[in-house]
C-alpha cells in the first residue's frame, strides 16, 4: 500500500510538471484535448457513415439497373446488346440456367458471368461481392427473372473501387478536425490572453506598490465581470491599507509627541523639587522648613495631577459598553455647577430628562474640566445651558473671558497646549484638561469644539447622541 501510494504521488507530480505553469496555457490545454475527444470521434463516425452511405447507394443502383433489365427480359424487349440505363453501372449480363452469357452490356461482352451465385426461387435477388481479373472486385446484384428452374439471372455490377474515392471525404474530415482543433487552442489562448490581461496588469501595478508610498492604484477595467470587481475590491483594499498607515502614522506621531510633552511636563516640577530639596540640603540652617515642605507639596500635587490625567487619557478608549449608564446630562450638569462655591458664579439652564448614555465619571469630567476653564478666563460670570437638538444632547460652557483667537481654536485641545495668556503654573493646569474632554466626548461618539460666545469669550459646545432621541 505504501508503494502504490509513492508511485501515485509520483504520478501526479510529473503530470503537474507537464501541465502548462501559466492559467492561459492550462486554459487552452484543457479546450484542445476536449476538442480533440469531441472531434475526433465524430469525424470517425463521419467517416463511417459516409463511407457505409456511398457503399448503400452503388448497391440500391445496381440493384436498380438489374431489376430495370429483368423486366425487359420478362417482356421480351430484350435488345442484341445491352444498354445500361442507370449512371455508373455498366456492367450487365443475362446469364442462362447453364451458366452460359446470353445477352450483355459492351463492356460486359466477352468476360465471363460476374458470378456464380444463383438466387433460389424463394428468394430470387442477391447481393454478391465478386473479383474477377482484369476488374478487381465488383458489387453485383443478381436477380433470377422468373421461378422457373430454368429461369435466367441478371447480373447488374459496379467496382467496389467506386467507394474508395470517398475516402478522400474521410481525409476531408480529418483534416477538418485538425484544423478546427488547431482554431479552438488559437482562439483559446487569444481569448484567454485579452481576458487575463487586466489580471497581469494588475499584478506588475501591485508588484510596483512599495511600503513607503501606497497612494497608487491599480487600473479597473469597465464592466460587472470578475476581472472589474477585483480590480476595484484591490484599490479598496489598498485605500483602507493607506488610510490605516496614515492613522498609524498620526498615532505614532500624537505617541512620540505626548512622550515629548509629558517628559517636558513631568521634568519641570521634579525639576523645582529637586533644586529646592538639594538648596535645603546645602544651607539646612538657612532652610524655611515649612515654605519648603510647601513647595514641595506643591510641586508633587502638580505631578500627581498630571500623572492622573494621563492614566485618564490612557483609560478613556478603553472602557466597555458595559460600563456606559443611562444619565440624566442636566442633572448632572446642575449638580457639578452647585458645588463650586466661591468662584465666579455660574448661571444654568437646563431641558429637563436630557439622557445620554455614558460613562459618569468620564462625562463628569468633561464638565469640571470645561467648568474649570470658563471660570479661570471668566471676568465676572459663566453661563452653561444643557438642551436637545434633533437626536443630540448639547452642553454649552460660554464665559466673557477674553475669547479663543480663531486660529487656536483647534490647537487648544492638543496635550500639553496653553496659550501665551494661560502659560503660568498658577493658571495653566496640567495641559490636558481640554484634551481630556475631547477624547471623552470622541469615544461616546460625540463632539466637543470652541467658539466665540455672545458676550465675545470662549464658548465651548459639547455634543452627545441622546439615548432615547423620540422622547
Amino acid at each position: 500500500m505504501a508503494g502504490s501510494g509513492g508511485l501515485l504521488t509520483r504520478f501526479r507530480r510529473s503530470v503537474s510538471r507537464m501541465l502548462p505553469r501559466s492559467i492561459r496555457g492550462r486554459l487552452t490545454a484543457l479546450v484542445t484535448l476536449l476538442a480533440l475527444l469531441l472531434l475526433v470521434p465524430t469525424g470517425i463516425a463521419e467517416a463511417v457513415i459516409g463511407r457505409q452511405a456511398v457503399a448503400n447507394g452503388i448497391w440500391l443502383e445496381v440493384r436498380r439497373q438489374a431489376g430495370m433489365t429483368a423486366a425487359s427480359v420478362r417482356a421480351g424487349r430484350q435488345a442484341a446488346v445491352l444498354q445500361p440505363r442507370v449512371d455508373g453501372v455498366h456492367l450487365v449480363q443475362v446469364v442462362d440456367a447453364g451458366h452460359r452469357v446470353v445477352n450483355a452490356s459492351p463492356k460486359a461482352a466477352g468476360l465471363p458471368p460476374l458470378s456464380s451465385v444463383r438466387p433460389p426461387a424463394g428468394n430470387p435477388e442477391r447481393d454478391v461481392e465478386s473479383c474477377l481479373p482484369h476488374l478487381g472486385c465488383l458489387r453485383v446484384a443478381a436477380l433470377r427473372v422468373a421461378p422457373g428452374a430454368d429461369s435466367p439471372v441478371v447480373y447488374a455490377g459496379r467496382p467496389a473501387a467506386s467507394v474508395r474515392p470517398f475516402e478522400a471525404f474521410g481525409q476531408f474530415f480529418g483534416l477538418q478536425e485538425g484544423v478546427l482543433t488547431i482554431l479552438a487552442a488559437w482562439a483559446t489562448w487569444k481569448v484567454t490572453g485579452r481576458t487575463l490581461r487586466p489580471v497581469e496588469e494588475i499584478r506588475a501595478d501591485l508588484a510596483a506598490i512599495g511600503g513607503d508610498d501606497i497612494s497608487s492604484r491599480v487600473p479597473e477595467p469597465s464592466g460587472q465581470d470578475e476581472i472589474a470587481r477585483l480590480a476595484r475590491t484591490v484599490n479598496g483594499t489598498l485605500s483602507r491599507i493607506e488610510e490605516a498607515k496614515h492613522g498609524t502614522e498620526r498615532v505614532l506621531m500624537r505617541q512620540r509627541q505626548f512622550v515629548a510633552d509629558a517628559s517636558h511636563e513631568l521634568r519641570t516640577p521634579l525639576a523645582g523639587l529637586r533644586a529646592e530639596l538639594e538648596e535645603a540640603q546645602m544651607h539646612p540652617r538657612e532652610t524655611d522648613l515649612p515654605e519648603l515642605l510647601s513647595n514641595a507639596l506643591f510641586d508633587v500635587d502638580r505631578l500627581e495631577a498630571i500623572i492622573a490625567d494621563l492614566l485618564l487619557l490612557a483609560r478613556v478608549d478603553s472602557i466597555g459598553e458595559s460600563e456606559r449608564t443611562r444619565v440624566d446630562l442636566s442633572e448632572l450638569v446642575a449638580g457639578a455647577a452647585m458645588r463650586r462655591l466661591g468662584r465666579l458664579p455660574v448661571r444654568v439652564t437646563t431641558e429637563p430628562g436630557v439622557h445620554v448614555t455614558v460613562v459618569r465619571s468620564q462625562v463628569a469630567r468633561v464638565v469640571a474640566n470645561l467648568l474649570d476653564n470658563a471660570q479661570r478666563h471668566a471676568r465676572r460670570s459663566v453661563e452653561v445651558h444643557v438642551k436637545r437638538d434633533r437626536a443630540t444632547a448639547v452642553l454649552l460652557v460660554m464665559d466673557d473671558g477674553p475669547g479663543i483667537p480663531a486660529a487656536h481654536r483647534d490647537r487648544i485641545f492638543e496635550r500639553f497646549t496653553r496659550l501665551d495668556t494661560a502659560r503660568s503654573r498658577d493658571h495653566g493646569g496640567t495641559g490636558l484638561g481640554l484634551a481630556i474632554a475631547r477624547d471623552v466626548a470622541m469615544a461616546h461618539d460625540g463632539t466637543l469644539t470652541a467658539c466665540e460666545s455672545p458676550s465675545g469669550g470662549a464658548c465651548f459646545i459639547l455634543r452627545l447622541p441622546l439615548d432615547d432621541p423620540a422622547n
